[in-house]
């Protein structure tokens, strides 16, 4: 898509003008940006590593969680979770 490098704040607004959901693996991300307001639904992906053999298993939650998000939460799915 041509994000590569853009920050955290400019992300998501790039992301909340084309998604409805925003998947990520940064654990402060609720610490560095304002969330209340943004009309996205975020997933915090807190595995081990954001390498896919470790968030891989944690999808089968996020697919859970897909018919109940609403905008402007924030979810996050560990692998203590999974």
């Amino acid at each position: 898509m041509g994000w590569s490098g853009v920050k955290n704040g400019e992300l998501l607004a790039l992301a909340e003008k084309q998604f409805d959901l925003f998947i990520t693996g940064d654990r402060n991300l609720s610490f560095q940006q304002n969330l209340r307001h943004t009309s996205l639904s975020i997933v915090v992906l807190a595995g081990e590593s954001t390498q896919f053999d470790y968030t891989f298993p944690l999808m089968a939650d996020v697919l859970r969680l897909l018919p109940t998000l609403q905008p402007g939460t924030l979810h996050t799915i560990s692998t203590s979770t999974a």
